[in-house]
């Protein structure tokens, strides 16, 4: 396996190094720039021969493996492109010792982010139920001096036990406890615990914010823990991919009844806060 291999031994050279320096200095609203990027992210994924790239993205050392997770590949080529309104919120709105906590965590590229600029004292819970991914992030945090980041190897959903997750073997970022897109076909058993049930066990007292990514389920999971949750454990800063069409509740809504205003959107997510 790659992560047995020690960081650096993947370090980008010739022409893919030439490509990803290329495709991450492209600008933001850079439309051209954009179909440039894909077509050189082609060649280099070509070039690579199904090999990882060592590289550091958002001031953390992160091992890449751009295949079958879009997150991996837009991180490691066009890291100015992934979720940019998102992270200028979390850097702006987290005090330095801040507990974050980030549900459907994939490779670690939120958790890494937020620790890179938080305090030491800061708790980061980073949560991923996919076996392989969870290796690929708990690699990912051992390579970084923060020592403020958990992993934790189950999902989250709206009863603790034993669920069935569903993976998208094309995209592992899609992957969901519901039957979304083309994972229908493949599927393993998972732990999962409840958001509330999460934060207790982690004794947590508070959360500044959580990141919640997990393909159209976050109502299923946000639902009874507002119901439930104390008043000190509503996170103040909630990111939710927008699953609209997915969700069987209207959740904007319901957020909105416990006290939460959207304060922005993205392509694929919401944003709110709590007063």
């Amino acid at each position: 396996m790659s992560e047995s291999r020690p960081y650096g031994t993947y370090a980008p050279s010739g022409l893919v190094a030439a490509i990803t320096r290329r495709t991450s200095g492209i600008g933001t609203e850079n439309w051209y720039g954009r179909r440039i990027a894909l077509m050189l992210r082609r060649i280099a994924i070509s070039l690579l021969g199904g090999k990882p790239l060592d590289v550091t993205r958002y001031g953390a050392k992160m091992r890449l493996h751009p295949y079958n997770n879009n997150c991996e590949k837009k991180v490691l080529f066009t890291p100015q492109f992934f979720d940019p309104q998102e992270r200028a919120l979390l850097k702006a709105r987290l005090p330095q010792d801040c507990v974050f906590l980030d549900i459907g965590a994939n490779i670690g590229a939120y958790a890494l982010f937020v620790a890179a600029f938080a305090g030491p004292n800061s708790r980061i819970v980073a949560v991923e139920p996919q076996k392989d991914v969870f290796e690929r992030l708990s690699y990912n945090i051992a390579q970084n001096p923060f020592h403020t980041v958990k992993a934790v190897a189950c999902a989250v959903a709206d009863k603790t036990g034993e669920l069935t997750l569903f993976i998208d073997p094309r995209n592992r970022g899609e992957s969901s406890l519901r039957i979304v897109g083309t994972n229908e076909g493949a599927q393993v058993t998972v732990p999962a615990v409840t958001l509330l049930d999460l934060l207790r066990s982690e004794g947590l007292t508070h959360v500044d914010a959580i990141k919640l990514d997990v393909e159209g389920a976050e109502d299923l999971i946000l639902e009874p823990f507002l119901r439930e949750a104390p008043e000190a454990l509503l996170p103040r800063i909630l990111l939710v991919e927008n699953g609209t069409g997915q969700w069987q509740l209207d959740l904007p809504k319901l957020l909105g009844e416990h006290g939460y205003r959207e304060i922005g959107r993205s392509r694929l997510n919401l944003m709110f806060e709590r007063a």
